[in-house]
């Protein structure tokens, strides 16, 4: 299988990195990618042959989209010929495969994904959609390379990546949000910053490390590490009190709710 990269950002980057670890061939990979000092970057760092952005696409068997969405319509017009009956996988966020395969030409065959910014250390998870001209062959080969970076849950319809990019998309900020907020917290009580950060990094690593290796859900767990009239349940009780629960959750909707906005926008070149 030879893959084409178009854009060699960071989550391309993250891919290509995690494709060559589980060792996939180096020279099976393309990059097209404006910037000379990335392109320079990329082959010194994994080996990959690398294309200025005017240049011909490589022949390949899969290409992946991953410029900017607001780049997308232009880059998917000029390539339009060239990735006629390829499979075309696009990370890029917000955009809908019915306006993508628009700007194709119809004649690709296209896997709509949602990753997230953990991919970077090969701890992400992606949503992916396949498209109605996709086969299940197509499928397993975007699966292996959306495997490069982490798991990858597929979803039953488009509409459903919204909500992927509301919990797991925009979630690691929620994630650093409260690591933030739990730091800040142990500063006004009295630790220094060090300790503080190092005493809520450590107990977000620790909590999720217990709660995979666990067959409990997480309303189990919390209920366990929560003594009646202890000091637990004091801060849980608190923070009911101020609504912090319905606030995650209205949170993550907002962002459902503005991801389906940008595709209305985004969609309209």
């Amino acid at each position: 299988m030879k893959i084409a990269f178009i854009g060699g950002g960071n989550m391309a980057t993250a891919m290509i990195g995690g494709l060559v670890q589980q060792g996939f061939s180096a020279q099976a990979v393309y990059v097209v990618e404006p910037a000379a000092d990335k392109r320079a970057q990329l082959q010194a760092e994994f080996g990959v042959q690398t294309v200025a952005l005017e240049d011909a696409l490589p022949e390949s068997d899969v290409v992946v989209l991953a410029v900017k969405p607001q780049q997308l319509a232009e880059v998917a017009r000029a390539r339009a010929a060239e990735l006629a009956g390829r499979l075309v996988i696009s990370i890029a966020a917000g955009i809908r495969m019915a306006d993508l395969d628009r700007w194709l030409g119809g004649a690709a065959r296209l896997v709509r994904v949602m990753p997230n910014t953990p991919a970077l250390v090969r701890a992400g998870i992606s949503g992916a959609w396949l498209g109605p001209k996709a086969s299940e062959a197509d499928k397993a080969m975007a699966d292996r390379i959306l495997q490069s970076t982490g798991q990858v849950v597929w979803v039953a319809e488009e509409d459903q990546i919204d909500a992927v990019t509301a919990i797991s998309g925009s979630g690691p900020a929620y994630v650093f949000y409260f690591m933030e907020s739990l730091t800040q917290a142990g500063e006004q009580l009295g630790l220094d910053a060090a300790t503080a950060r190092q005493l809520a990094y450590a107990t977000f690593d620790g909590a999720i490390k217990l709660a995979l290796g666990s067959t409990d859900d997480a309303a189990t767990l919390r209920a366990k590490v929560t003594s009646k009239g202890g000091t637990t349940a004091a801060a849980l009780n608190r923070m009911a009190e101020l609504g912090v629960q319905a606030a995650i959750q209205a949170g993550a909707a907002a962002a459902q709710a503005r991801a389906v906005e940008l595709a209305d926008e985004l969609g309209q070149g």
